[in-house]
């Protein structure tokens, strides 16, 4: 159909036609700043920082596996126990003293054979735990076996696993079932609008807060094991339980959670996890790692895996359950159970370990369960049929604890965040004491932040020439220089006409990609006679963020490649560090290069101070909008989720970003909009704590030059950028 120009049908495909040429441009913009992303060769280039993390894992896991190959005697394991028992416990990290339970007895609900008492006990003062026993008629007057029951990763915790736990029941075990934080009752981000969690499901809740622990020095391991150890202090308390006969399982989760609490506490007789033993080799080329508490700090450098966890309580009887779908890895699965069957061998008690595998998906399977209540059976001597009964399912209502469903509001319950605040307050106080010593103590300083950042010395290559263009008023050469685990770091190299003998390392976190536009920084930069070197930092732009998501895959950011890295003592910022190293000493080693700069946008901020700190090459740094503290993203309830990867594992109390900054005095430094670990400015007494320590170095420094300005438009710090170029 022919149509007039001035027709709406007219205007509507110009407006198309605009569009997408205006796409294809932008395509085509991108395609001309690529550098290794046609190459064959780095065709996998965007995994490249969680292949680096994975392979650092293999190796440490295969000396683990070495030295565990050459045990072949009883008392060889002896001695790997105990060291077992003290490195577990420094992986899970030092547990609170015990104080008073101040159990209370909330309600009873009786069902023919059975009743359920729902119960509140304080695993840390004001810190509640959510849980329900359910006592067989028969417990009553006489001691009877007792099951500790562990909830999967389930929004209604232990709830959602009735039919293992009444079938439990129905065979004569005390069943004693708690939620673990973050679940059923226990919500740490509990949204009272809907009365659900703000998180879409337990994993977020887990890691949120476990990120958090694991920045103080803390795990989230150590608390939801602390939950079940506690458990048992109750539970031993009961006239009803038989406390030499006590048992533990719970699937998925629930399976992690048991085999922690097993592994660490002796009174736990027997243990049957479900559906999440596999090993960390098998893992890492699967699925991952997965949320904080499925993480030890440091776990796989100290040479630990997960048949450490069974291999500990040996000759105590174990049950391994899996599934041949699962997603834990079945292969991994059956490696750990030849292991853990070579430490019962040695002691001459192979009966007390089996596996049982039933073919299905990450699921609980009728011949899985009866294989659990027969192991159970014959551990804890309570004979019987094994078979799995039907149940009668108890109402929402039957199996809430507390008055409002949830401890948060119903008891003002302490959190997983206000717990670890307190810690955190705790350590800081020791931080802010040695600030004090400033500036003699900065070489401490410089050394705790390598130490735990796991930074590695860098070594030079030469770069790889990928081509160049020609642009108005400059050029830009690409290229490819090895990063320090062998990948490539894509840079441009924005090199002005009338050079003035300065470079500048630009740092974004969309990579290189980030600042091209013809009225962009980098452009205004070049036009100021300054060489722009933009580069794709691992994980970023060519190179990240890579196809792994994992199970806490928060606001796009994957919370498990951090854990990955927090698993093998690392830290991706120290990664990123080394590697900005390396490219500003490519551009202090040009001849034409009299002074090397750094500038660097949010996140990428901790990566430069870290280098800047560690190696003089930098001569200046300017920070734009940067937050402004690892202690701000910890004693906030809220933090920006893309700021984590910028963030160092136990680096609270020991050293922050202030003081990375602080050391640099007397080179000068500028910072422009400022934000809290949140990204928010609306907090500026929070913000001046950490300005503050960087202001005292310099105000003590001579000839020093640091400047701050407010959050703003560009156009209003470049004036002021345009000042410390000079």
């Amino acid at each position: 159909m022919h149509r007039r120009p001035g027709d709406p049908g007219c205007k509507k495909i110009f407006f198309s036609i605009v569009v997408c040429f205006s796409v294809f441009c932008q395509v085509q913009a991108q395609k001309e700043l690529e550098v290794v992303k046609s190459w064959i060769h780095y065709s996998d280039a965007p995994n490249s920082l969680y292949h680096y993390i994975a392979g650092q894992a293999y190796g440490y896991l295969d000396r683990r596996a070495e030295t565990v190959g050459r045990i072949n005697t009883a008392a060889g394991w002896q001695e790997r126990q105990k060291w077992l028992k003290t490195t577990i416990a420094q992986a899970v990290g030092t547990f609170p003293a015990k104080t008073p339970l101040n159990a209370k007895l909330l309600r009873t609900v009786d069902k023919e054979g059975y009743k359920i008492e729902h119960i509140v006990f304080e695993s840390q003062p004001g810190y509640y735990v959510t849980s329900s026993l359910f006592l067989p008629k028969t417990a009553v007057s006489n001691k009877a076996p007792a099951i500790i029951y562990c909830s999967g990763h389930s929004s209604t915790g232990y709830r959602s696993y009735q039919n293992v736990i009444l079938n439990l029941v129905k065979k004569g075990f005390v069943v004693f079932a708690f939620d673990p934080a973050g679940q059923g009752e226990r919500l740490q981000y509990l949204n009272e609008q809907t009365g659900k969690s703000s998180f879409r499901w337990p994993a977020w809740e887990h890691s949120y807060a476990g990120a958090q622990l694991f920045m103080t020095g803390n795990t989230l391991a150590r608390n939801f094991t602390w939950d079940g150890i506690r458990a048992i202090d109750y539970l031993v308390t009961r006239p009803e339980v038989d406390t030499s006969r006590i048992g533990i399982t719970g699937r998925s989760g629930g399976g992690t959670q048991s085999a922690y609490i097993a592994a660490m506490d002796e009174r736990i007789k027997a243990v049957a996890p479900e559906n999440y033993i596999t090993n960390f080799k098998r893992l890492f080329q699967t699925i991952g790692p997965q949320d904080a508490e499925q993480d030890f700090l440091y776990g796989i450098q100290k040479g630990l895996d997960i048949a450490d966890l069974l291999a500990v309580r040996a000759p105590k009887p174990a049950l391994l359950i899996a599934t041949t779908q699962d997603m834990f890895p079945i292969q991994g699965a059956m490696e750990t159970a030849a292991e853990v069957s070579r430490i019962y061998k040695a002691f001459g008690r192979a009966a007390n370990f089996a596996m049982v595998s039933d073919d299905a998906p990450h699921a609980s399977t009728k011949k899985n369960r009866e294989a659990m209540y027969a192991f159970f059976q014959k551990s804890l001597a309570n004979p019987g049929s094994a078979k799995d009964e039907e149940t009668v399912p108890l109402t929402q209502e039957e199996l809430r604890v507390t008055e409002t469903g949830q401890v948060s509001t119903a008891l003002k319950s302490e959190t997983i965040y206000s717990l670890n605040y307190l810690d955190a307050g705790k350590r800081m106080q020791q931080l802010e004491a040695a600030r004090k010593q400033y500036p003699a103590r900065f070489p401490q300083v410089i050394a705790a932040a390598k130490k735990l950042s796991g930074y590695a010395e860098p070594r030079i290559s030469s770069p790889l020439f990928a081509g160049r263009f020609q642009k108005q008023g400059y050029a830009i050469e690409k290229y490819a220089l090895e990063g320090e685990g062998g990948y490539p770091i894509p840079y441009l190299l924005f090199k002005p006409e009338i050079p003035t003998g300065k470079a500048l390392v630009y740092l974004h976190p969309s990579g290189k990609f980030g600042d091209t536009a013809s009225d962009g920084t980098i452009a205004w930069l070049v036009k100021q006679g300054i060489t722009v070197l933009s580069p794709d930092i691992v994980g970023t732009g060519e190179m990240g963020p890579g196809s792994f998501k994992g199970d806490s895959y928060i606001d796009s950011v994957a919370f498990n490649t951090w854990f990955a890295s927090v698993l093998i003592g690392r830290s991706i910022v120290g990664i990123q560090a080394a590697d900005i190293v390396r490219l500003g000493r490519v551009l202090k080693n040009n001849a034409s290069i009299k002074e090397v700069y750094g500038l660097a946008h949010k996140q990428m901020a901790p990566s430069l101070l870290h280098a800047a700190a560690f190696d003089k090459v930098f001569s200046a740094v300017a920070l734009i909008e940067p937050y402004s503290s690892y202690r701000s993203m910890v004693m906030n309830p809220q933090y920006q989720e893309q700021f984590l990867f910028s963030t160092v594992p136990a680096s609270i109390g020991e050293y922050d970003l202030p003081d990375l900054a602080a050391s640099l005095a007397p080179r000068k430094l500028l910072v422009a909009g400022m934000t809290d670990g949140n990204g928010s400015s609306e907090q500026p007494a929070d913000i001046e704590k950490d300005m503050k320590v960087i202001r005292g170095a310099y105000d003590a420094s001579k000839n020093a030059r640091f400047e701050t300005l407010p959050a703003g438009a560009e156009a209003d710090w470049r004036q002021y950028l345009e000042a410390w170029l000079k």
